[in-house]
């Protein structure tokens, strides 16, 4: 989150702003907004999570990959990876609320925006920006 002013970051995080926290209220929190049909990990060689996608058979909830390993080709191999899992599902569209940050990402693996800029709720209340995203998922 380098681009978010770090006064401003536990709003973004939401409950993952305690992710290293052993406070058993921090990490039921955690563990019930990650739940998903669907959740893959990758990992590094020293067995270390360096990227994780949540997801749906019609929509992708989330992904993340660590800081230091952005622009290696993990994140577009998790989406590639869903979009596999979504097809082999009978999916033929996958939706998704991308961050503006990340929209350029997601152009690049042939996603579109759907609609124009939304803003909604974020961990901290009102005022998230998201733009909502698709691809049609082309049948092999």
């Amino acid at each position: 989150l380098s681009f978010v002013p770090s006064a401003e970051q536990a709003a973004y995080l939401g409950p993952f702003y305690f992710a290293d926290s052993d406070e058993a209220g921090h990490q039921e929190e955690i563990a019930r907004l990650i739940q998903a049909p669907m959740v893959f990990v990758a990992e590094n060689e020293q067995v270390e999570i360096v990227g994780i996608l949540r997801g749906k058979k019609d929509r992708l909830h989330s992904l993340f990959v660590r800081g230091d390993r952005h622009c290696q080709g993990i994140g577009r191999r998790l989406v590639e990876h869903f979009e596999q899992a979504c097809l082999d599902l009978g999916g033929e569209v996958i939706r998704m609320a991308s961050t503006l940050y990340a929209v350029p990402f997601y152009q690049k693996l042939g996603y579109k925006r759907s609609t124009g800029v939304r803003v909604g709720w974020s961990f901290a209340g009102q005022g998230f920006i998201w733009q909502p995203m698709k691809k049609m998922l082309a049948k092999k």
